[in-house]
């Protein structure tokens, strides 16, 4: 039967893009199959896949069972909990809806969904987790795919292996999604778990307050009997020298008791200015992991992907559009994507129509074209504490060969330049020295985590 399935699964992927098998099909599995009565019943891992499979892709699958042999009347898809509770999705279209405990029904999956949702132990509420953030709903791609592999690994055991797990990274490149995604999973592996994700401006303002009020004890006492913390925008704990001593002491103490232990900043423990050594080399005992800025294929992957899980329709070329004039993050990315599909829906026009008719992201591709050579080269200089003419001398000292480097990269992957166009732009006579210095910062920055992270850092500063 198992087998089947598999080959079932095959005929779907052929129909469908890479992107959407991943996003719909990838933990699905047949739960039962009844050949007489013609009857599928397929598992799927939560309420949110079900309106999709249904009403996109049920045709596509009728027809994989039939070119195996296979002459489906229907298909039940199920929902699967861990404790092996199974909620047939057809119970849900019923007139009268699927009956809850204490006799209340409900008719929808919006309605079952809020069910569950309103149904969390007391004890979640106060955990600072937004439930939108889930493993399924986070894309994975070259950018991120070790740390997502990292945090599926943590959610099997958490406290166990990658402890702590420290995730850096831009701004706007899923940093809070994946880890907030962790603990939401490890809740509902076990709602028992004392989980709390806060970020360290909280923190230190909780701090604060606790030591006026004479209750530093209790605020102790709270972080202690935690299972999972996850402190996000670490960086911010800078100039905090009390709040970081504090920190340190609570983190000894989880993660001799092997409780698990998360957290984000935009950049390495090491490169926070005034981190306590110490506190640096613990944070890092378990693995720096980075997401990195996504290529061009994986903005696409995270578009096509979004508009899938809300059952939109959008042209590929549009999204192609989007994926070219958007290099920031992937907050902005997705922000300029929901504006394209309201505005379509407003004036009753398709995304490319908008597109080709001028009124989409005027304001990101007007920002694109300010942005000039003379820019680029001002902004690296300024980041490496220079002048330009300092870069674009004839120095041979290392910080400023890098930079001069650095901005042949951008010139050359933001603005797309000619490596005889670069040349005079950075004070260099021979096209072949920009090209070697292109590809020179190509390969170190993806070995060397503090160069990666200062490109990073410039094209962020290129377009804010």
């Amino acid at each position: 039967m198992f087998d089947v399935f598999r080959n079932v699964l095959a005929e779907v992927q052929k129909e469908t893009s890479e992107m959407a098998f991943k996003t719909w099909f990838k933990n699905v599995e047949l739960s039962a199959l009844d050949r007489e009565a013609g009857v599928a019943t397929i598992g799927v891992p939560n309420v949110f896949l079900v309106k999709t499979l249904e009403t996109k892709y049920r045709g596509i699958l009728m027809d994989a069972f039939r070119h195996n042999k296979i002459d489906l009347k229907q298909i039940d898809f199920v929902i699967k909990s861990n404790d092996g509770i199974k909620t047939k999705s057809r119970e849900v279209r019923d007139e009268d809806g699927i009956r809850l405990g204490g006799g209340e029904r409900v008719k929808s999956v919006r309605d079952l969904t809020e069910h569950l949702v309103a149904a969390r132990p007391a004890a979640q509420t106060s955990t600072g987790l937004n439930s939108k953030y889930t493993l399924d709903s986070f894309i994975v791609g070259s950018s991120n795919e070790l740390a997502a592999g990292v945090a599926r690994l943590i959610v099997k055991n958490p406290g166990v292996g990658y402890n702590p797990f420290f995730l850096y990274g831009g701004p706007g490149l899923g940093k809070t999604h994946l880890v907030q995604a962790i603990g939401n999973a490890i809740l509902e592996n076990d709602p028992t778990k004392r989980v709390l994700y806060i970020t360290t401006n909280h923190f230190y303002s909780e701090f604060i307050n606790a030591v006026r009020a004479n209750r530093g004890e209790q605020f102790i006492k709270k972080y202690q009997r935690l299972d999972v913390l996850i402190i996000d925008d670490f960086q911010m704990i800078i100039g905090k020298d009390r709040s970081q001593e504090e920190f340190f002491n609570i983190f000894n103490d989880l993660h001799q008791a092997n409780k698990q232990i998360i957290i984000t900043s935009d950049r390495l423990p090491e490169q926070i200015k005034t981190l306590d050594p110490r506190l640096s080399s613990r944070l890092r005992a378990g693995g720096a992991y980075d997401i990195q800025f996504p290529g061009f294929e994986d903005r696409c992957a995270i578009l096509k992907a979004k508009a899938e899980f809300m059952g939109q329709e959008i042209e590929d070329a549009a999204i192609e559009y989007l994926a070219e004039n958007i290099k920031t993050n992937i907050r902005e990315l997705e922000g300029e994507f929901q504006k394209l599909m309201v505005t379509s829906e407003i004036k009753g026009m398709t995304p490319l129509e908008l597109i080709n008719e001028g009124y989409m992201s005027g304001a990101v591709v007007q920002r694109r074209r300010s942005v000039t050579p003379r820019t680029v080269v001002e902004k690296v200089a300024k980041y490496y504490d220079l002048t330009v003419v300092e870069m674009t001398g004839r120095s041979r000292v290392a910080i400023i060969k890098t930079a001069r480097q650095v901005a042949m990269y951008l010139l050359s992957k933001e603005l797309g330049m000619s490596t005889n166009k670069i040349a005079p732009e950075v004070g260099v006579k021979d096209h072949t020295t920009v090209m070697n210095g292109i590809r020179k910062i190509e390969k170190d920055s993806r070995s060397d985590a503090q160069l990666h992270d200062q490109v990073e850092q410039i094209r962020e500063a290129i377009y804010g």
